[in-house]
């Protein structure tokens, strides 16, 4: 795999001059972008899959949704549909995608919504008659027909964008300039032990502009982990043996997790996003039905459970996560609050 990548090189050369076309034809006003009235955040990154976007929009409705009304615009990846759609007590990850889904399980009081066009999904939900205040929209960084008002962009700490390459040798899906179009920056999956000394050297790599702000997060587990029927907390998941099930891009620092835990895992892993098929499913039971031991269960994560086993016909647990500022939380909300606060009196 990686000698192919090598091989695609010439391609990401091509790739990359066409995204900063594209970028520039946009900053020179060349193609149309539209700006609205309401608030409108994006978390985005510059490279493919795992993040921490859906933990992140998470942690702005959390900090906003008590003050505000707040709608969550996505694109529905993989969904099966088309067009723009508002989640419903009827909406399947099918039909909108397993975030959203995900989005809308959680937060009783936000809209969810999903329309690959996003300018069509902000005039559509500015136009409902209980209409939001804030919109975030998930992963819309590279969306540049929305000029958004305020742009948060995530890297992980473990594949900082400017390690990266683009598609297809690497896994970025535009030049590291893109970058300059953020306001926040955010550096994901931390150690919880970074220290300041290690922020700021990584600050420093990335060459954040004046304009910029760069905040460390990191991933915080529940302390239990919960099925349709039950829950079970992590000081007791040592007892069990556990047949992990995962369909996300980047599993390492879940496995090290369980590991730190103490936890006897047996991991079946699947492609990011993936739909599993009854095939699927049935060597997933016929792996379960093979572990030897009277104390054992299915773990997968909280994107996974809510797209394939949320009407499963056997148990799941699934593992909740979120997204902790390490450092400088306040600052962060601080800056999120003052640019709703403001937009909403200016609009």
């Amino acid at each position: 795999m990686n000698f192919l990548r090598k091989l695609l090189y010439p391609f990401s050369l091509l790739y990359g001059e066409i995204t900063s076309a594209r970028n520039i034809f946009y900053d020179k006003g060349i193609l149309k972008s539209t700006q609205f009235d309401i608030p409108t955040i994006v978390v985005g990154n510059l490279s493919v899959g795992g993040t921490g976007k859906t933990p992140q929009v998470e942690y702005l409705v959390r900090l906003l949704q008590d003050k505000y009304k707040v709608a969550i615009l996505s694109r529905g990846y993989k969904r099966s549909t088309k067009g723009f759609i508002i989640a419903s007590p009827k909406s399947t990850a099918s039909e909108i995608g397993d975030e959203p889904l995900q989005y809308y399980k959680k937060f009783s009081k936000v809209i969810v919504a999903v329309d690959a066009d996003r300018v069509n999904g902000i005039h559509q939900l500015t136009q409902l008659v209980d209409n939001p205040e804030v919109i975030l929209l998930d992963d819309a960084f590279q969306h540049r027909k929305v000029e958004a008002g305020l742009n948060v962009l995530l890297t992980p700490y473990n594949d900082l964008y400017v390690d990266d390459k683009m598609l297809p040798t690497g896994n970025l899906r535009e030049k590291v300039s893109g970058a300059e179009r953020a306001k926040l920056i955010v550096v994901t999956k931390c150690p919880s032990e970074l220290n300041e000394k290690e922020q700021f050297e990584i600050t420093k790599k990335l060459k954040a502009e004046v304009h910029q702000t760069v905040f460390f997060s990191r991933i915080k587990y529940s302390e239990t982990i919960i099925s349709k029927t039950a829950t079970i907390t992590l000081d007791t998941l040592s007892l069990y043996k556990v047949l992990l099930v995962t369909g996300i891009a980047k599993t390492e620092l879940l496995l090290d997790f369980l590991n730190y835990k103490k936890v006897n895992v047996q991991h079946l892993r699947f492609a990011d996003h993936y739909n599993f098929t009854e095939k699927d499913i049935e060597k997933i039971s016929t792996t379960f039905e093979g572990i030897q031991s009277d104390k054992k269960i299915i773990l997968t994560t909280e994107k996974d459970y809510v797209r394939s086993f949320i009407d499963s016909k056997f148990e799941v647990y699934y593992l909740p996560i979120e997204t902790s500022f390490i450092e400088h939380q306040g600052d962060f909300n601080r800056i999120i609050t003052d640019y709703v606060e403001q937009s909403t009196r200016n609009s």
